[in-house]
């Protein structure tokens, strides 16, 4: 029996990929996403490749109120929602003194407001059906220090925190819940920078950001294909959570062995890239979103 999905920010990147995969697995998928054109436009792709279906949604995730309809409106057509993948997100960085309220309200609003908004409607829902599994895409910023990352990886903390925590809460009801957080991935994301409706960030305008990540990722990005082949066997495995590539599991082991170690390794790694910065290079990298 194919699965019904929901995929959030599912017109590029991570989510187009989760997509995909899915699609190839013979779900039913719903890709939601603000830009609602690219969207329809990746679903008409996928729908005529099957062998399962693909249709597409505008919704801005920093609406409850679209997010519940895309919800309610997806189990009522098709009896039931199994999978809801949480991963619509934005990444804004930068100096941490150069960031405004308004950088960091959007943050909240996009990557944690947004996890949350999905958290609300799919829950209830899926306790009612006695089964589901939401997955929420967090970041090895989740998991680590970010220097020049300080909104993003705020957001990306708490969304580990919220789906521990909701997975603990739901395991004794019949509803998964796995956070994925992924290292530095190659998405288009890399190449975007600050909302032009957001004031400037002086200190990430010049920076090639895909370079500083590749080099800061040990030299090479993962493929979106890659992680979300990870995640899906994650989910079939109802992992907790999903960390991927492997030097982002070794990082996050480390983390955890020894917080201060891994708090100076970052430090200078920031260190490095400010020296570059200063020698013409590029400068210390903004909290992108690595999906």
């Amino acid at each position: 029996m194919p699965r019904i999905a929901i995929v959030t920010g599912g017109a590029s990147g991570i989510g187009r990929a989760l997509g995909a995969a899915l699609v190839r697995r013979g779900d039913r998928v719903v890709l939601a996403d603000v830009d609602g054109d690219a969207a329809s436009a990746v679903a008409e792709q996928l729908d005529a490749t099957g062998p399962g279906e693909a249709t597409a949604a505008a919704v801005d995730v920093r609406d409850a109120d679209a997010v519940r309809t895309l919800v309610t409106g997806t189990a009522e057509r098709d009896g039931r929602l199994d999978l809801l993948f949480n991963n619509a997100g934005l990444g804004i960085g930068g100096a941490t003194e150069e960031l405004t309220p308004a950088h960091w309200d959007r943050t909240l609003d996009v990557n944690l407001r947004g996890v949350l908004h999905g958290v609300q409607a799919a829950y209830p829902l899926m306790l009612r059906q006695g089964h589901g599994h939401i997955v929420n895409t967090a970041s090895l910023a989740g998991l680590l220090p970010m220097p020049g990352s300080a909104p993003y990886a705020t957001t990306k903390w708490a969304v580990v925190g919220l789906s521990l925590s909701l997975r603990a809460e739901g395991a004794a009801r019949g509803v998964r819940v796995s956070v994925v957080c992924p290292g530095g991935v190659d998405t288009p994301i890399l190449d975007k920078g600050v909302p032009a409706d957001l004031p400037r960030v002086p200190s990430i305008e010049a920076i090639d950001a895909r370079a500083v990540i590749t080099r800061l990722s040990g030299g090479r990005l993962y493929g979106a294909d890659a992680l979300a082949a990870d995640v899906l066997r994650g989910v079939d495995r109802n992992r907790a959570m999903v960390v991927a590539p492997r030097q982002a599991r070794a990082m996050w082991r480390l983390m955890r062995l020894s917080p201060s170690l891994v708090v100076g390794v970052t430090a200078a790694a920031a260190g490095r890239e400010a020296r570059r910065a200063r020698g013409g290079g590029q400068a210390v990298p903004p909290g992108r979103d690595t999906r």
